[in-house]
C-alpha cells in the first residue's frame, strides 16, 4: 500500500483543514456565550435558544477539528523549538473538546429544566471556556505565524535540509 502523495504543505489536501473547522468551532462558541450574556441581561429567551444550538453544534464540531488537528500535526515537519507549544496545544485541544461537550450537555440540561433562564454559574463556566479558548487560538496561532506548521517556505526549506 503506498502512502499518499504530500503537496507543498507537507498535505494530502489541498489546504489543512484543521484551521477550516477551528474557527467555525471558535465563532460558535463565541456567539453562544454572547446570546447567552445578552439575553441574561435583555431577558431575551430567544436568544437562549441560539445560543444552546450554537453550543451543541460546536460540541460536535470540535472533535472533528481535534481529529484533523492531530492528522495535520502528524504530518507537519516537527523541530524541537515547535514541540512544547504542540504539545500544550494538543493537550489543550484534547481538554477543550470534553468541556465543549460538558458545557453542552449542561446547557442542555438548563435548556430542559428552564428555557427562559441561563443561571449565573453557568456563565461564570461559560466565561472559563471563552478564556480557554482564547488561549488555545494564541497557541494555534503561534504554531502557525511563528513556528510555520504547513507553511509552503518553511516546509520547503525543511526538505531541502534547513533546520529551524
Amino acid at each position: 500500500m503506498s502512502a499518499l502523495p504530500l503537496n507543498s504543505q507537507n498535505l494530502p489536501y489541498p489546504d489543512p483543514l484543521h484551521p477550516i473547522i477551528v474557527h467555525f468551532v471558535i465563532a460558535m462558541v463565541f456567539f453562544s456565550f454572547l446570546c447567552d450574556v445578552v439575553g441574561y441581561f435583555t431577558r431575551n429567551v430567544r436568544l437562549f435558544e441560539v445560543s444552546f444550538w450554537n453550543m451543541f453544534v460546536a460540541a460536535i464540531a470540535i472533535f472533528l477539528a481535534v481529529i484533523f488537528g492531530q492528522f495535520e500535526a502528524g504530518l507537519a515537519n516537527i523541530y524541537k523549538a515547535v514541540q512544547p507549544t504542540l504539545n500544550y496545544h494538543t493537550v489543550l485541544g484534547w481538554s477543550l473538546a470534553a468541556i465543549v461537550a460538558a458545557i453542552a450537555a449542561w446547557r442542555f440540561v438548563i435548556r430542559n429544566r428552564n428555557p427562559r433562564k441561563v443561571p449565573p454559574a453557568y456563565l461564570g463556566a461559560a466565561t472559563l471556556l471563552v478564556c480557554l479558548v482564547f488561549l488555545q487560538v494564541y497557541l494555534g496561532s503561534k504554531l502557525f505565524w511563528v513556528y510555520g506548521l504547513h507553511v509552503e517556505p518553511v516546509v520547503q526549506a525543511m526538505k531541502q535540509g534547513v533546520s529551524p
